[in-house]
């Protein structure tokens, strides 16, 4: 883990704005089925109404609203037959 990154509770912090009267709460915790990359589906409510986030865990550590990238395939020339 990266010791600049930001935590997961911190993300909640800056864009849900938790309070007593209105809590965040994990609705949802699972696998993205095609990368199997995790994510975290966040509740809460702002002055606006519900809203719901989903956070993305990405390979470093870190977490975004952002899923990450998909790895494409490699061959190493080591593994072509001559």
């Amino acid at each position: 883990m990266n010791g600049n990154e930001i935590t997961l509770r911190s993300l909640v912090d800056k864009w849900l704005a938790p309070t007593f009267s209105a809590p965040a709460r994990v609705a949802q915790v699972g696998r993205l089925f095609a990368t199997h990359c995790r994510f975290v589906r966040i509740e809460g409510g702002t002055s606006s109404g519900p809203l719901s986030i989903v956070f993305f865990r990405h390979d470093d550590g870190s977490w975004c609203v952002f899923p990450p990238a998909r790895t494409a395939p490699a061959m190493c020339h080591r593994l072509i037959a001559h």
